[in-house]
């Protein structure tokens, strides 16, 4: 796969050495890897602005006058599709990664054993982005991503596929629907399935999705779409 991967770090030799290892993870696993260095989250922006096509972003949080959290704040207001992981020396920053959607945190020092499988992760994620489904609608068949797809509510005969482009509705079950998903989603309520990527906030009782929508969360089931979150994260 070709890929586009950015190292933004204010810290030159975690940059050089990160880029070592991201470089020995590409060849084995035969990617064609392009790799920008950054010293900072304003020389980032500022080559982003020209360049909106990065598929990986490996960030440090504690960068001066910019963080990597709002650094990748700006990014993800216009690129839903970018993997993002964080670099840091503190787990206190862990639950900031919700509000981006964050792949993964790694702690410092990275070492090859913990970053190499989050790499094959963030890949496969790009590469479930070119997963569509056909969805029959009464003004003809659409085609829909899986990554589009924030949730699907069953609505009697039909579901509704809502999706941050816009909503579509289907004559089918939502069952024989979620046979077109794969383990980034999840049933939490009889009338409702949620794509993980796009939980920003999870309660006993409901969840809140990037668009702020509230799904219910049916009772006793807590755990199990917590654990799935956990996992999918």
């Amino acid at each position: 796969m070709q890929l586009k991967i950015a190292i933004c770090d204010d810290d030159a030799s975690q940059r050089e050495y990160l880029l070592e290892l991201v470089g020995l993870w590409a060849k084995k696993n035969r990617h064609l890897a392009k790799v920008r260095q950054y010293a900072g989250a304003e020389e980032f922006l500022f080559a982003y602005s020209e360049e909106k096509d990065f598929d990986i972003l490996l960030l440090d949080i504690e960068m001066p006058k910019i963080s990597g959290i709002e650094l990748a704040k700006t990014v993800r207001r216009g690129d839903e599709a970018v993997q993002i992981v964080f670099i840091t020396g503190y787990y206190e920053y862990f639950s900031d990664g919700f509000d981006v959607s964050a792949l993964h945190y790694l702690i410092k020092p990275v070492d090859k054993g913990k970053l190499y499988p989050v790499l094959d992760r963030a890949v496969k994620h790009l590469a479930y982005r070119q997963r569509h489904v056909l969805i029959s609608t009464s003004e003809g068949d659409i085609k829909v991503s899986l990554a589009d797809i924030l949730y699907v509510e069953a609505e009697n005969v039909h579901v509704v596929i809502h999706t941050e482009q816009g909503n579509y509705r289907t004559r089918t079950t939502l069952g024989r629907f979620m046979e077109q998903l794969d383990d980034t989603f999840f049933k939490t309520h009889r009338s409702f399935v949620v794509g993980l990527k796009y939980i920003t906030k999870i309660t006993k009782t409901e969840i809140t999705m990037i668009n702020g929508d509230v799904i219910p969360i049916s009772r006793g089931m807590y755990n199990e779409v917590h654990a799935a979150l956990i996992k999918y994260l």
